[in-house]
């Protein structure tokens, strides 16, 4: 017998075998084409599961799971405190995650232009750290680059500016399916850009991931009834073009009743099992803790790992306790980090904020009508100005990728030339090409990311 314990947010996907037909789950692979990732402990497979976290489990020792027990279960229960009292025990606490996470090693940061990496920017300066930061931005898109070399002028931190580049997934995209087990797509992982030059920066990456989730509001009304929550949720997990291809596969792979119905009733018992009643979004931070952390957001922490150890302080458990217990309203609007950054480093709360731009940690409550509208005004100016002159701005990975006819060249080889027609028929996957660069690219790049993914699976997964 085997025990393995899986942490409150896992940083990986472990497999068990459990006692079911060798033969895909097609319903399973269905949501993965609507939302991008697979739900619960599903995975392509009917006789594998992945195990659920924050539970103790046992296998047996030909690796069937014979038993899972949770250990945690997601709650809130806000203390009587005040909001300075919570900003004394974030600071302390997470401070200390980071100091006994990294110990005396050079640490990597990724450097955005957000709040999460800059919250830890701060921690690391404060703990004296030796710190190798970074930062990426795309080819002919916002040079947000010029924000985290900013943050780590300030921290005194070296640092690399990388721009992604047109066309560099097909050089990597079979080592990045062996790393994510195509989990998930190959365009979301812009980190794969610049792999190679991981082993050079560091010993330890210190990673950002799910700090938005956890300190902020859901952005609902605490009372929001159940039925509405399911709703919700399933608008924010639909991609783009995402139910229409689970539709799709749905009724090309001959599956009983309708794809919709399968999909709110296994969004309301996911809900239904959080059981957070008195506070919606407490439930459904929860419910993303538990379903959209460990089965995408985890997933392509395996192409950091590849080069060094990863540390995520936010994903720590005693973060995660901590969470529960902090009152909402102390949650909403990423006040504690902002809280923080102003007390501790004043000099990174003045560099703009990416997703408030052009303004600061100190104004971005101007950030409306009519105080952006000059700067609303020269960004259109100089896209319409940059789409004019035939460079089109860049503001996601899939146009550098799949949009030329080179990248175009390369897809139709994927999808029409790799046998993917045995899993998914020739006629659906000629259509959402057409879809893609003959109608509305954007309608349809979801669902050639996810034919892309289906067609690396089938090469290299289904018949190993």
């Amino acid at each position: 017998m085997q025990t393995i314990n899986t942490s409150i947010i896992p940083t990986k996907q472990t497999f068990a075998k459990v006692v079911a037909p060798h033969e895909l789950d097609l319903e399973a692979i269905c949501v993965f084409a609507a939302i991008g990732f697979f739900l619960d402990t599903d995975t392509y497979w009917k006789d594998s599961k992945v195990l659920a976290a924050a539970s103790i489990h046992t296998l047996d020792d030909k690796g069937f799971l014979q038993q899972s027990r949770p250990y945690f279960k997601w709650h809130y229960t806000p203390r009587d405190i005040t909001f300075q009292q919570a900003l004394e025990e974030f600071t302390e606490l997470f401070e200390s995650i980071i100091a006994e996470q990294i110990g005396r090693q050079k640490v990597i940061l990724p450097l955005s232009g957000g709040l999460d990496s800059r919250t830890q920017a701060v921690a690391l300066k404060r703990l004296g750290a030796e710190v190798h930061s970074y930062s990426y931005q795309f080819k002919g898109g916002y040079p947000e680059t010029h924000i985290a070399k900013a943050i780590a002028k300030a921290c005194n931190f070296s640092f690399n500016a990388y721009t992604i580049q047109k066309g560099y997934l097909w050089s990597v995209i079979d080592q990045l399916a062996e790393l994510n087990q195509c989990y998930s797509d190959f365009t979301s992982p812009r980190q794969m850009a610049i792999h190679h030059q991981f082993l050079e920066m560091g010993e330890v990456f210190s990673l950002g991931h799910w700090g938005d989730v956890l300190f902020d509001d859901m952005k609902v009304p605490d009372d929001l009834p159940f039925d509405d929550q399911v709703t919700l949720l399933i608008k924010k997990l639909l991609k783009k073009g995402g139910l229409q291809l689970a539709q799709q596969l749905w009724q090309a792979w001959g599956l009983e009743g309708t794809f919709e119905t399968y999909f709110r009733n296994r969004i309301t018992a996911l809900l239904q099992h959080v059981d957070i009643p008195h506070n919606a979004n407490a439930q459904i931070r929860a419910f993303k803790s538990l379903h959209w952390a460990p089965r995408w957001t985890s997933v392509n922490l395996s192409v950091f790992k590849s080069a060094h150890p990863i540390t995520l302080p936010y994903y720590d458990q005693r973060m995660c306790e901590f969470i529960c217990t902090v009152p909402e309203a102390y949650l909403k609007n990423r006040q504690l980090q902002i809280a923080y950054i102003k007390t501790k480093a004043p000099e990174l709360a003045r560099i703009t904020w990416q997703d408030q731009r052009p303004f600061n940690l100190y104004n971005f409550h101007r950030n409306q009508s009519p105080y952006n509208v000059p700067h609303q005004i020269a960004g259109k100016l100089k896209r319409g100005i940059s789409a004019v002159l035939g460079n089109p701005y860049i503001q996601r990975n899939w146009e550098l990728q799949f949009l030329g006819a080179d990248n175009q060249q390369h897809l139709e080889q994927a999808l029409l030339h790799q046998e993917l027609q045995e899993l998914v028929p020739e006629s659906l996957i000629k259509a959402n090409l057409e879809g893609f660069y003959e109608q509305d690219a954007l309608a349809n790049a979801h669902a050639i990311n996810t034919l892309l993914v289906l067609s690396k699976f089938n090469q290299q997964f289904r018949h190993a």
